[in-house]
């Protein structure tokens, strides 16, 4: 295929230290926006859960008890009100299903396997979720990524050798199938975990009454680890039952796959939808703000982090395949919610760092040149060159998109 005339997205040429400097600044303006924000209200609702005064079994537990008494108790009153925070937390809650079916999808890539922080997600997601909110993607999660896709981008300039002669540190960046999932099980593990390790517990603290979501919450603020449990148990068994298959041991692409990139992503963009329409209607039809102030203090401190991480992902998209993929999300983000934004964008992003699954469907105008070095890339992960590949097509050049 033809490379399409786009402007290179900024990560080709732009140095990581200053691309860099917006996601430190957005982490300054996010701690200076969460003081200002801050409550006297979140301040007595620890200090309640450290006299014991709140949840008494959970605060009295050593060490972590009034630290998991205080977090329960936020949330808890962050869903206390039956329209407004329910809206408000339902669009929160698919937002961040969207971004760890992303997260979870680039660890799982071929790419990102040597990657520590990228492959095994957990310790940050955690961090995230008990203590650091925006902050973790500001300062961990999108350094992380820049750097890796810095890594890749040198590898593939550089080739299978230095300049001296020696082998690259990394080869698997420039041969094989960059891009790929590591197995077509993931097609299946990465839904399925993410269904039962976070949306189920999410619809359930959603749907309970308030006084019956202390444990419910409880267990749901480690979703990141029932998630990476799940997703390493669901990918086991089936490569086990499908051990002999022919195709299911064999890494895939994930983009050029409709059914298997349906079923990753269908619930998160599904959610999305839906808890984009509830909130919309409510506004409507419950116009009166029903919040008390204590769930207005907690549901306003989730809102501002929650708008410095989709701020932080937007320039993410931007930095990595281009103003058009920011604007997809952007768009998508307006009309469906932010969790079917983040999963529509990173599909089109796609388009601009590997092999593009729209293109190959509706023509020119969609088409990029394949990662794949050696072709465009197999189709369901089949691993069959194309006539390009065969014939000298395997050197990487600087016009070869993004690999991470």
């Amino acid at each position: 295929m033809d490379s399409p005339n786009r402007p290179t997205p900024p990560i080709h040429h732009l140095s990581l230290k200053l691309i860099l400097i917006p996601p430190i600044l957005l982490a300054i303006a996010t701690a200076l926006s969460l003081f200002i924000h801050s409550d006297t209200n979140l301040y007595m609702l620890y200090s309640q859960c450290h006299s014991h005064a709140r949840i008494d079994w959970l605060s009295r537990i050593p060490l972590i008890g009034p630290l998991a008494c205080f977090l329960v108790s936020f949330f808890q009153e962050a869903l206390l009100s039956p329209v407004r925070s329910k809206g408000i937390m339902s669009v929160v809650l698919s937002y961040v299903a969207g971004l760890l079916t992303i997260t979870t999808v680039e660890g799982s890539r071929l790419c990102n396997k040597s990657a520590f922080l990228l492959a095994f997600p957990t310790a940050t997601w955690l961090i995230f979720d008990l203590v650091g909110g925006a902050l973790v993607w500001e300062l961990v999660i999108i350094p992380a990524f820049f750097h890796r896709a810095k890594t890749v981008i040198q590898a593939r300039r550089q080739g299978t050798t230095t300049s001296e002669g020696e082998a690259a540190a990394e080869p698997e960046l420039v041969l094989g199938d960059p891009r790929h999932l590591s197995t077509l099980a993931e097609s299946l593990s990465i839904p399925v975990s993410i269904a039962i390790g976070y949306i189920l517990p999410s619809l359930l603290i959603l749907l309970l009454p308030s006084d019956k979501t202390a444990v419910p919450i409880f267990l749901w603020l480690f979703f990141p680890v029932w998630v990476s449990l799940l997703h390493q148990g669901v990918r086991t068994g089936f490569l086990q039952v499908f051990k002999d298959h022919p195709t299911w041991p064999r890494p895939f692409h994930l983009e050029t796959s409709l059914l298997p990139l349906v079923t990753t992503y269908a619930a998160p963009i599904l959610l999305s939808l839906a808890s984009h329409i509830y909130l919309i209607v409510t506004l409507f039809t419950h116009p009166r703000d029903d919040r008390q102030e204590m769930t207005l203090a907690t549901t306003r401190f989730i809102m501002v982090n929650m708008v410095y991480v989709g701020l932080t992902v937007l320039y993410w998209a931007f930095i990595e395949a281009g103003w058009q993929t920011a604007l997809v999300m952007l768009v998508t983000t307006v009309l469906a919610g932010p969790g079917a934004g983040v999963c529509v964008g990173w599909v089109w992003r796609e388009s601009a760092v590997g092999v593009d699954w729209i293109g190959r469907r509706f023509g020119r105008r969609g088409s990029v040149i394949a990662v794949a070095v050696g072709g465009t890339g197999s189709r369901g992960g089949s691993g069959d060159r194309g006539e390009e590949g065969r014939e000298g097509g395997n050197a990487p050049s600087e016009e070869t998109p993004l690999l991470r």
